[in-house]
């Protein structure tokens, strides 16, 4: 049997699992644990641990058809500076619960579309957030940027606020298959996009792209991938399409006719991940990849890796800080979601009260299997060792799942009293993988595809 065939028949293309960017996941949060816990988990932190602080902009121009992120769309500007106001307020009200001296070691801008702020927005939200979080002497400040709703005066206004590290939108430079996904970006807006980054002494550039779009081939992709070379990023975000139309309502607009099939998705992965590695990155976790010299490469080879909201990291804070509609924040015991929608984020700031709906407190075992879920993630490895000298006999109870995962996958992994670890050959499989040590599964849940 091939091994392509041999992966499709352990379900790499039928499986719908978690991305794991959580353990537990959204869909398990509850809304039982809301504001009290929020204020709790706040209150509780040591001010000597720096914070990761994340910022969610939810509003965009256009409205990209693929994406399923909480997003909408705006052609005013009067939207969008109402909620920077909200955001004041609900910075204000955190920094009433925050425990005095607390500093900022990371800050990360998503959205939407965060470079959709004009100049005096982006001057007065960054200085609103280091009213409440004094950064570190060595933070970071990274920004999702699309280079079609950005110029110098906004690259010129965050670098000036210390954005150091900046995110480029691409997904795909073929005008056909941007036409597909309604997100048309010339490949010069890009260039320019990027030029004036350099420019402004950004000196680490991430490049975010996608396989399995309607109307990829093996030449439109080989086009795509030598433009994004010729860019020079540092690191490279290569995401598998997730078509979740009942999610995602936009993704209807995208005809499932063209979208490449199961092998085509799978060659098309392959084929980036090959010049990618030709180019010189090295591969991290199941769908990054980093100069040598890169922080993200460099805490791979160490072991220092980690898994968050954003995707693979070096990110050492223990906290994130969510703040704003739909954000998560992530505390050494447990998560909270702010209210989804919009409106209802806004009605709770506006209220007084932090706007916290819905979360989950974190067990040991949660923990545990947290732990050890990320380590399969980042390592492809599970090391049982270091996880039974910070857990104790609580690692005894992954033994049945570890049987299973033996049982079913056979020589595509390794097994014995130190290490679990999955051979390069199967690693394609990772997230189902890492799935049979979820004691949350849901069972109604709809994931993306594993491949």
């Amino acid at each position: 049997m091939k091994q392509i065939d041999r992966l499709a028949a352990l379900g790499l293309f039928d499986s719908r699992v978690p991305r794991y960017t959580s353990y537990p996941t959204a869909p398990v949060f509850s809304p039982s644990v809301g504001v009290d816990t929020q204020q709790r988990h706040l209150a509780a932190l040591d001010p000597a641990v720096p914070v990761s602080v994340y910022i969610h902009i939810p509003f965009c121009e256009r409205l990209c058809w693929f994406c399923a992120c909480r997003t909408q769309g705006t052609q005013s500007l009067s939207p969008v500076e109402s909620y920077i106001g909200t955001l004041e307020a609900e910075l204000t009200l955190l920094a009433d619960r925050l425990p005095k001296g607390l500093q900022m070691g990371r800050l990360h801008w998503g959205g939407g579309t965060p470079t959709i702020l004009p100049p005096e927005l982006i001057h007065r939200l960054a200085r609103a957030i280091k009213s409440v979080f004094p950064q570190t002497p060595e933070w970071e400040f990274s920004v999702e940027i699309d280079p079609t709703l950005v110029d110098r005066k906004k690259i010129a206004a965050l670098a000036a606020e210390g954005m150091n590290r900046a995110s480029i939108g691409i997904q795909d430079f073929d005008p056909l298959v941007q036409k597909a996904i309604g997100r048309e970006q010339p490949y010069e807006a890009t260039l320019a996009c990027v030029e004036d980054l350099r420019d402004a002494g950004i000196t680490s550039l991430n490049a975010d792209l996608v396989y399995g779009l309607p109307h990829q081939t093996p030449t439109r992709m080989a086009d795509t991938l030598d433009k994004v070379l010729s860019l020079k990023p540092d690191r490279i975000a290569l995401f598998g399409y997730a078509h979740v139309p009942w999610v995602a309502k936009r993704q209807k607009l995208i005809d499932e006719a063209v979208l490449p099939d199961d092998l085509a998705r799978h060659a098309l992965a392959g084929q980036a991940a090959s010049a990618f590695a030709a180019a010189g990155f090295e591969a991290i976790g199941i769908d990054h990849f980093a100069l040598s010299k890169d922080g993200l490469a460099e805490a791979a080879r160490s072991g220092h890796l980690r898994r968050n909201f954003q995707g693979y990291t070096e990110d050492k804070c223990p906290a994130l800080i969510g703040i704003g509609a739909s954000s998560i924040s992530r505390f050494p015991g447990g998560y909270i979601q702010n209210s989804a929608a919009t409106p209802a984020y806004v009605k709770a700031i506006e209220a007084g009260q932090l706007a916290g709906a819905r979360g989950h407190e974190m067990t040991q075992e949660d923990q545990m299997r947290a732990r050890t879920i990320e380590m399969i993630m980042c390592d492809f490895a599970l090391d049982r060792r270091a996880l039974q000298m910070q857990f104790g006999p609580l690692t005894d109870g992954l033994e049945p799942d570890l049987a299973k995962v033996l049982a079913r996958f056979g020589d595509l992994v390794t097994l014995d009293e130190d290490k679990m670890e999955i051979t390069p050959e199967g690693r394609p499989l990772t997230r189902i993988i890492a799935s049979l040590f979820d004691a949350h599964m849901p069972a109604d849940a709809k994931f993306s595809r594993a491949s």
